[in-house]
């Protein structure tokens, strides 16, 4: 068994703009920092879970026609292939994992 470390200043950033901080077989950590305010993407459903943690700002989650306000300190999750969305509304970052990994 091999440990890799990954500095977030100098981690691969993945197609949507968040930083790749470190995966395995059955999970996956990302960063989202300083996404800036604006009008939410269409809604979107994912194969695979995602926990997140908000470590600055504040957002809306749009998940399955209920709205919740995310600010620093708050945790959140959304179901494997629930239909969802983020508004942000502050400059906003936060940390997720992925169950299996996010490609």
């Amino acid at each position: 068994m091999s440990t890799t470390n990954i500095n977030a200043a100098t981690a691969p950033e993945g197609a949507q703009g968040e930083k790749q901080l470190a995966a395995g077989q059955h999970v996956a950590l990302r960063l989202w920092e300083d996404e800036q305010p604006g009008e939410p993407k269409p809604l979107s459903s994912r194969p695979y879970e995602t926990v997140g943690y908000v470590l600055k700002g504040r957002a809306e989650l749009h998940l399955e026609g209920q709205v919740t306000l995310l600010e620093p300190g708050t945790s959140y999750l959304v179901p494997q292939g629930a239909a969802h969305t983020y508004k942000i509304l502050e400059a906003f970052s936060a940390i997720e994992a992925t169950s299996p990994p996010a490609k």
